[in-house]
């Protein structure tokens, strides 16, 4: 029955993106009450809107940007986002992240941005509805040419979640110093713009 519960939200989330990328243009309502699987949804909501505003509006010469010449531009920290809200994504379907297989993706920028806040969106949507033995089962799994490496949820939430919060912040740098600063009407603090 969980199976098809998942299903079906994958579903609907799915058809939400494919419809509007709006999903994190304001954080979703909070749930009446909090228990492991909402504060978790929370977190990774927080890093939908985050997203949302941090990369809404991106024009070509803010994409590649970069404060140095060792510095990856903002393009290149975007597509590391993608991979960490992948990553995040594949941990809450229960899929492994498979290093040995070559992946052929030739998404643009906006098709990038759409999938990476629908992986987002899918995560929260799933976490919503998790209990506790739930988020033991949502573990990292990378295949890679040197093995099987397995690591809990609170690896998720060091690692990868926060890892791409990081990532969001420095686009944020990096558009204000290509000349396209963040909107300052949002409110990070209440989750929407302000009036």
């Amino acid at each position: 029955m969980k199976n098809l519960i998942l299903i079906f939200l994958t579903i609907s989330a799915t058809a939400m993106a494919q419809d509007s990328t709006d999903y994190y243009y304001k954080i979703p309502e909070y749930p009446n009450s909090y228990n492991e699987g909402t504060v978790a949804a929370r977190v990774v909501d927080g890093l939908g809107f985050r997203y949302y505003w941090g990369t809404v509006g991106l024009r070509t010469e803010d994409l590649s940007y970069k404060p140095s010449e060792e510095a990856r531009t903002s393009e290149e920290t975007l597509d590391h986002i993608y991979g960490l809200t992948r990553i995040l994504a594949n941990a809450t379907k229960k899929l492994p992240n498979d290093f040995t297989k070559e992946e052929e993706e030739n998404l643009t920028w906006e098709e990038k941005r759409t999938q990476t806040l629908l992986f987002i969106q899918e995560a929260s949507i799933i976490l919503r509805s998790s209990t506790a033995a739930d988020l033991e089962a949502y573990k990292m799994i990378f295949i890679s040419d040197r093995g099987t490496s397995e690591y809990p949820f609170w690896n998720l939430l060091n690692g990868p979640i926060s890892d791409a919060v990081w990532h969001v912040g420095q686009i944020v740098s990096f558009r204000r110093a290509s000349g396209n600063p963040f909107n300052s009407n949002v409110s990070v603090l209440r989750g929407r713009l302000r009036d």
